[in-house]
């Protein structure tokens, strides 16, 4: 595994003061310091709002049966304030928080400032806490020189979603393994099919955990890279440009209403109702678009791998994790919600209580195994676990680079420089700019950044 780029300044610094900022334009979503009631310990735990997180906010009263000294207050927000709040949070030492959710993207970095406890005695510790089972992929991406310093609660790759009765009203298919051109192609078939049914439906909304995951997973099958080995630059190169072309004519011409202000939610949410022929995004979609009380088009679609262009694989890895801050005054007891939260049995928990289409998919080998499962995720399960088993953030594209990551950037300033790029990007899927003005300024962006490392290697 390649080592954490290091920038020329106290990295720390500079994501403590990116986080500032977000926090400011969010506000305060009222999290308490963690407090001792009595004999019983309450714990504050931030965590992501998606469908997910919610499921487990409500099985929380199971965790109490098994622990009841121990109360739990969750803090939950929208995926961008989350990282601003998390991030500020455990940047400055706030103490806020006794586990945070975070990704990949954070651990490792996170771990090497000394922000996260390390998980790993606990984890052998347990006796019946299998991290062995965790997908090898992903526990890998969780751990630095050897120790996990979080542990998954889903795991994820990308794949296209679409609806079976439109491709064949259309008298279309959906190739084995589709390239980007073929998707653009079925986006324009399948446009207006239906009153109010866009031919596909991905992200436009701003953020660097928002529209980018998908973006960046289409730059480096077009053979695209935000750096080469010098950390030059290469925003401006062709094949950067051919990429964000194709994505934002796609997203213009076949995509959902709005699509500039489009998150993952909004996508997931405008898929789950019918109203349009396709979806590319992130895997853990099947909770909500399979499950009956959510989608109306639960059992009608089928499943594609992602799309390539230049390479043979096309996907991203990236996994939501819950880990414990340095400054945690209870960290045993958040240990042990950890643990509840990423136990096989939890898996069996959600299956049992809410049906097996919404289980945190993507995180641990024996999920795959489950009979039950198996049969409710026939159509998807496959394609899930060999994104997730084929990802390599080592080597994301066709050339080197020298960054981890394939829809994210391993270095601290990617907080920042990704979301500055993806409000350009943002812009001309809004017809504000053109993708040439709008790259022209990201390499400014980028340039700054890359020249940070150069110094550093000096």
């Amino acid at each position: 595994m390649r080592p954490i780029p290091r920038p020329g300044r106290p990295a720390a610094l500079r994501l403590a003061a990116v986080a500032a900022t977000g926090l400011l334009l969010t506000g305060c979503a009222g999290a308490d310091t963690a407090t001792t009631d009595g004999d019983d310990t309450r714990l504050v735990v931030a965590i992501v709002s998606n469908p997910q997180m919610q499921d487990a906010m409500s099985l929380e009263s199971e965790f109490r049966k098994q622990h009841p000294g121990i109360e739990v207050d969750f803090v939950s927000l929208p995926e961008n304030e989350a990282r601003a709040k998390i991030t500020t949070s455990v940047a400055t030492g706030g103490g806020e928080f006794d586990a945070v959710m975070i990704s990949n993207y954070e651990t490792r970095q996170w771990a090497e400032y000394g922000w996260l406890e390390n998980l790993q005695p606990r984890i052998d510790a347990s006796e019946d806490y299998d991290a062995r089972d965790f997908i090898p992929s992903i526990r890998e991406d969780l751990s630095y020189e050897g120790d996990m310093y979080s542990v998954p609660f889903y795991g994820e790759s990308s794949f296209v979603a679409y609806r079976e009765d439109l491709f064949e009203r259309a008298g279309v298919e959906m190739p084995e393994n589709p390239t980007w051109d073929e998707i653009a192609e079925l986006a324009s078939e399948l446009d207006g099919i239906e009153p109010g049914v866009s031919g596909i439906c991905m992200r436009g909304l701003a953020g660097w955990g928002e529209m980018l995951s998908p973006f960046n997973s289409i730059l480096h099958t077009f053979g695209g890279r935000w750096y080469d080995e010098d950390w030059n630059a290469e925003l401006d190169s062709p094949e950067f440009q051919r990429a964000a072309d194709f994505y934002v004519d796609l997203v213009r011409e076949h995509g959902q209403p709005g699509a500039a202000n489009s998150g993952f939610g909004d996508c997931l949410n405008h898929y789950a109702q019918g109203r349009a022929a396709m979806f590319y995004d992130s895997t853990s979609m099947v909770s909500t678009i399979e499950d009956d009380n959510a989608s109306t088009v639960a059992g009608e679609n089928g499943y594609a791998p992602a799309p390539v262009a230049e390479t043979d694989y096309g996907g991203w890895l990236y996994t939501w994790t819950l880990g414990i801050p340095s400054t945690s005054e209870h960290p045993e007891e958040a240990w042990e919600f950890l643990e509840w939260m990423t136990d096989k049995d939890y898996v069996r928990l959600v299956g049992e209580e809410y049906g097996w289409q919404r289980v945190p998919p993507g995180n641990r080998l024996s999920t795959f195994e489950i009979p039950e499962y198996r049969e409710a995720a026939s159509d998807y399960a496959d394609p899930m676990l060999r994104g997730i088993e084929e990802a390599d953030p080592g080597d994301p594209g066709t050339r080197p680079v020298p960054y981890e990551g394939i829809g994210f950037l391993a270095i601290p300033e990617f907080q920042d420089l990704g979301t500055r790029v993806s409000q350009q990007l943002s812009a001309a899927i809004a017809g504000q700019v053109t993708t040439e003005e709008a790259l022209a300024q990201s390499q400014e962006y980028a340039r700054t950044v890359g020249e940070t490392y150069r110094e550093n290697e000096r």
